[in-house]
């Protein structure tokens, strides 16, 4: 399926060169402000251009065609659409039978039963993440209105925490035909106690089920992580220091027991290197029934991180959405 939530719920559609896609949210409160230019800073930070990212150069103009009046929210479903503009199908017809490593291009076509829309890689591309950021403009409004504000940002690429040898690694990568994956840190101030329930709606299972639904994401971890596997208890607990609930440390990234304690929710993610790369590959053919060279044609980034923050902050937004009170 391609809704998620319940309380605010955002269904994405659309393929990478269709005629467009976009998002539909429900459970939108009315009376927000919202306008089609309130979406442009979040949209521009995912758009390309920079050295290592796609040079596909779209406008991602968005369309609000439903849930708005009078420049404000209505309370219906809220439905924003962005139109395709510069596409080159051509570039993947022969990944029909020659598909990608590491792609979605074999199981997709396995599990539609080949009627999939395989150009740019369909539903599966992350050109559909534009989906995401737009709910998560949203998302971010009414957070706001308790008081949260969600910000995202690297904090590693290809292994390197130091930000001054990042364009030399992603220019290596884009020198190589290769390319380079990344860690993204998200954090959600002003919190408060209380959000989320125990087991399966804690609110480590509902974000992390948004975050792991953006493409290119392998691994997840809030607080210390995989880091606390390695600690005494001693050293990963986060001592109380305020009646409030303030915490010396925040091991946990503001979460116990599957519920928000008034810390900050941090979260962590593992973006992988793009598979489409330029370099040649040996891979299945499914035409000549053997392994083959492949060469990869079309636009692609060299280092998805880099146009990926502002989609991990959209999907901790629309997670954390799910638990703000009406």
């Amino acid at each position: 399926m391609n809704t998620f939530g319940t309380r605010f719920r955002v269904s994405i559609f659309g393929e990478s060169h269709g005629e467009g896609l976009g998002v539909v949210v429900d459970g939108v409160p009315p009376g927000i402000a919202l306008c089609e230019a309130d979406m442009e800073a979040d949209l521009a930070r995912r758009r390309s251009g920079a050295r290592g990212t796609t040079p596909r150069k779209e406008s991602d103009l968005p369309e609000i065609v439903s849930g708005v009046f009078d420049g404000h929210t209505t309370g219906a479903p809220l439905t924003v659409l962005f139109r395709n503009e510069n596409t080159r199908s051509g570039d993947y017809s022969n990944l029909v039978s020659h598909p990608r490593p590491s792609h979605a291009d074999r199981v997709a076509a396995e599990k539609y039963k080949g009627c999939n829309d395989y150009r740019g890689g369909g539903h599966f591309s992350g050109r559909v993440t534009l989906g995401l950021v737009a709910a998560g403009v949203v998302a971010k409004k009414i957070l706001a209105r308790h008081g949260v504000s969600v910000t995202a940002a690297i904090t590693a690429l290809g292994g390197e925490t130091d930000s001054g040898r990042w364009d030399e690694i992603v220019e290596e990568a884009v020198r190589n035909l290769d390319s380079v994956g990344g860690v993204i840190e998200c954090t959600a101030d002003g919190v408060p106690t209380g959000w989320g329930e125990p087991f399966f709606d804690s609110v480590e299972s509902v974000v992390a089920h948004l975050l792991f639904s953006v493409p290119a994401v392998k691994g997840v971890e809030f607080g210390n992580g995989f880091r606390a596997a390695a600690l005494r208890g001693s050293r990963n607990n986060d001592p109380i220091i305020s009646a409030d609930g303030r915490t010396a440390t925040n091991n946990a990234g503001g979460i116990n027991g599957g519920i928000t304690n008034g810390n900050p929710v941090v979260a962590r993610v593992a973006v992988k290197p793009t598979p489409s790369i330029s370099a040649e590959q040996q891979t299945w053919n499914y035409t000549t029934a053997s392994v083959e060279p492949l060469i990869i044609k079309g636009r692609h980034d060299a280092c998805i991180a880099l146009r990926a923050a502002v989609v991990i902050e959209a999907a901790m937004a629309i997670g954390l959405a799910q638990f703000a009170p009406e």
